[in-house]
């Protein structure tokens, strides 16, 4: 039954291999895991050690690594560091962060996760229980982004387990699941059994009117809103609000939203709300890297999650790329070259200016949005600055008659 509904998911939105699996190894995902294996797609399971809980945290991912291989396919993982915050919040972005990051390695566009019926309910719950709108009622979607789809999210916890049970998968017992402090366990654990006491189907009526929420707000969503707007890229962020926060955001871009290099307004610990006048989104805000590599020879460096290429030129490169590439010809003669981001006092000399100027001038007049300019990789000798990839080149390095080497940034993972 739940096999059939997963096929009929995939075929709906007619998904291509190879997919991801967010594998955790409880209940969910190893159902849904094992019925992608026995309906032989093309799947890769990645895991998240949040390293929470110690020994446990380490057995799951020794549990989740085993299974992967008895059933012969690609398994990954990583650790959080102790430095990510020990809440739900800072856990939740540091998932979607692995996701996107294994979606590029894998070059996969679609990311299972094993959502189920009532998830969703709890979800509802909490968001009533925070204060939220026809938007927020909706629940959990069946796809964001275009990137992550939940197949069983239709199928209750109680079918999961039944379906474990009878192809005798042995999945993983998260304690911390038993830890009413954090909020959707307490919903889970507490307020829904006493919900029962009243009704006895209490799932299947708030998801029940989970669905009535969307079909209203197809209609109500013609009539084009700003607050409408905000709602969702709230929730589609999982971030709280309640009247007061969307008043205070829609201010802020009625403000903002004629500025030429932005505005930005903090939403969360990491996540920031970016205003001009040709967009609005939201941002991650990172802590800026101090990366320094230096490129004393031709070769290939890495940098953060990139690679660098230099190498000489030939004559079978011959199309000369634009600014906004994130390759380059160059005339190079200088040594002792830094691969960084950008440092106070950092000065460039543009293309067919002769003197400097500011690096910060520079990136104003090419119009890069100030959340921006610390995430820009630079090509330097000492303070000046020779290359800003996808922005463009030093007037000092360009190709008078011949160039003398190739540049290019790529993705770790091409």
């Amino acid at each position: 039954m739940i096999n059939k509904r997963v096929k009929n998911f995939i075929e709906k939105y007619k998904l291509k291999e190879p997919f991801i699996v967010a594998f955790s190894g409880g209940f969910d995902s190893m159902c849904l895991l094992d019925i992608l294996i026995k309906e032989k797609y093309s799947v890769i399971a990645v895991h998240l050690n949040h390293n929470w809980r110690g020994q446990e945290s380490l057995q799951e991912e020794e549990n989740c690594k085993k299974f992967a291989a008895n059933n012969n396919i690609e398994f990954y993982s990583e650790t959080l560091t102790d430095e990510i915050e020990h809440s739900e919040t800072a856990a939740r972005e540091a998932r979607y962060a692995f996701f996107k990051k294994c979606a590029n390695k894998f070059k996969s566009n679609v990311i299972f996760t094993a959502h189920n019926f009532d998830d969703n309910a709890e979800t509802v719950l909490y968001r009533i229980i925070k204060g939220t709108g026809t938007l927020g009622l909706q629940g959990i979607k069946e796809v964001r982004d275009n990137l992550y789809y939940r197949p069983l999210l239709t199928t209750t916890r109680e079918e999961i387990e039944q379906y474990c049970r009878q192809n005798n998968l042995k999945p993983n017992k998260d304690s911390s699941n038993d830890n009413v402090k954090y909020k959707r366990n307490l919903i889970r654990k507490k307020l829904i059994p006493l919900m029962k006491e009243i009704n006895p189907n209490v799932i299947r009526a708030v998801n029940s009117l989970s669905d009535i929420a969307e079909e209203d707000f197809k209609i109500l969503s013609n009539e084009s809103s700003d607050k409408y707007y905000i709602r969702e890229l709230l929730i589609e962020n999982n971030l709280d609000y309640d009247r007061k926060k969307i008043e205070e955001i829609k201010q802020f871009i009625d403000k903002n939203r004629d500025s030429k290099s932005g505005k930005i307004m903090s939403l969360s610990k990491n996540l920031w709300l970016y205003v001009n006048n040709k967009e609005i989104k939201v941002i991650d805000k990172k802590i800026k890297s101090e990366s320094i590599v230096e490129i004393n020879k031709e070769g290939i460096y890495n940098f953060d999650d990139k690679k660098f290429i230099i190498k000489k030129y030939t004559d079978e490169i011959d199309v000369f790329p634009k600014d906004s590439e994130y390759r380059a010809f160059i005339c190079l003669d200088s040594e002792n070259l830094k691969l960084r981001h950008r440092l106070n006092g950092d000065l460039i000399k543009p293309l067919g200016c002769n003197g400097t100027q500011k690096l910060k001038k520079y990136l104003n007049e090419k119009k890069i949005p100030n959340h921006m300019k610390d995430e820009l990789i630079l090509l330097c000798n000492d303070k000046e600055v020779l290359w800003v990839a996808g922005v463009g080149i030093s007037d000092k390095i360009k190709v008078k008659d011949k160039p003398t080497h190739f540049i290019e940034l790529r993705s770790e993972y091409e």
